[in-house]
């Protein structure tokens, strides 16, 4: 029984790494660039779509994942320029591309599902190995998100990168800095998207397939970890936040694993992720984290307060020995 329920959250372990890619790109619209992108669920079958059917074509695996990057920034792309340039309002420009990804992605696959089962793809040797749902697998899904942070976390410390949080954290003041917000916006997009359909490809090449209706209701998934992620690891500094959202996604598929687990109806996981986002929004704000964070400030005060005052000391006490 206990190897069942370690296998069993292994296996969610898995599923929380290759998800937190998209759960990064959720953060970077919903958190960085105060952006609602409801791109999310088409982009994200767009990026297993293109990746699946390159691959069923003969295309190198990691280049057909690579494709699946691109689609997912063109898809983002489209919904920025439906925002900046046609002046579309945020939630609806998003919603429009997501149905016309639908569209689109049926014509990319041909059908409504494309197995992978018997083609090589860049998780090939892992799945012939075994390996999926053991500890090796969680390294490899664990290296490949701390390359994607890395990436992620070294472009927001870039000058564009900060332009882009001062675009979401203040429009007008950047804008007044002679920043182009809506260049900032669309880039935002295309990266986010990017991440979204490049987790995607990798999904279909993890299950074994794709199907049209993968990417339905992803966005609470993404709004979950990011909401989970800076409930359980607060932080102000983007390199933690991002690891955070990260955490977010791990925790977030393994209460859903819990769930299954527990013998649930499958057709109220929906309702459990509901639930789950409301507990992350309302926690912070329940009393007794309130008391446990306004400790927290004042051991911080009280801390810097005994540095600067022992910092006094030795200084008087150096004035005192010359």
């Amino acid at each position: 029984m206990i190897q069942t329920f370690l296998n069993q959250g292994l296996a969610a372990a898995d599923l929380g790494l290759i998800f937190g890619i998209m759960a990064l790109g959720v953060y970077l619209t919903f958190r960085v660039l105060n952006f609602p992108d409801l791109t999310v669920d088409g982009s994200f079958t767009t990026g297993a779509a293109v990746a699946t059917s390159a691959i069923l074509a003969g295309v190198n695996p990691w280049v057909a994942t690579a494709m699946a990057m691109v689609a997912g920034g063109l898809a983002g792309l489209i919904t920025g320029l439906l925002h900046t340039k046609g002046h579309i309002n945020p939630l609806l420009a998003g919603i429009l591309t997501q149905i016309a990804l639908y569209s689109i992605n049926l014509r990319i696959m041909g059908r409504a599902n494309l197995p992978l089962l018997r083609t090589d793809t860049t998780l090939s040797e892992v799945r012939n190995a075994g390996l999926f749902g053991t500890w090796a697998s969680v390294g490899i899904f664990l290296g490949v998100v701390i390359v994607t942070l890395l990436i992620v976390n070294w472009f927001l410390s870039t000058d564009t990168g900060l332009a882009m949080q001062a675009t979401g954290d203040n429009e007008a003041m950047i804008r007044a800095q002679g920043v182009s917000t809506d260049a900032m916006k669309i880039l935002g997009l295309v990266i986010s998207n990017a991440l979204v359909g490049i987790s995607g490809a990798i999904m279909a090449q993890y299950q074994g397939y794709a199907d049209i209706g993968m990417g339905i209701g992803l966005i609470v998934a993404g709004l979950a970890s990011v909401i989970l992620g800076q409930a359980v690891l607060p932080s102000r500094h983007f390199a933690v936040t991002t690891a955070a959202v990260v955490l977010g996604s791990v925790i977030y598929r393994e209460v859903i694993q819990l769930a299954l687990a527990l013998n649930f109806d499958p057709n109220d996981m929906k309702l459990l992720s509901a639930v789950l986002v409301v507990a992350a929004l309302l926690l912070p704000r329940m009393t007794i984290v309130k008391r446990m964070k306004a400790k927290r400030r004042q051991r911080r005060m009280a801390a810097e307060a005994q540095a600067i005052a022992s910092g006094d000391t030795a200084r008087s006490t150096l004035s005192m020995g010359r």
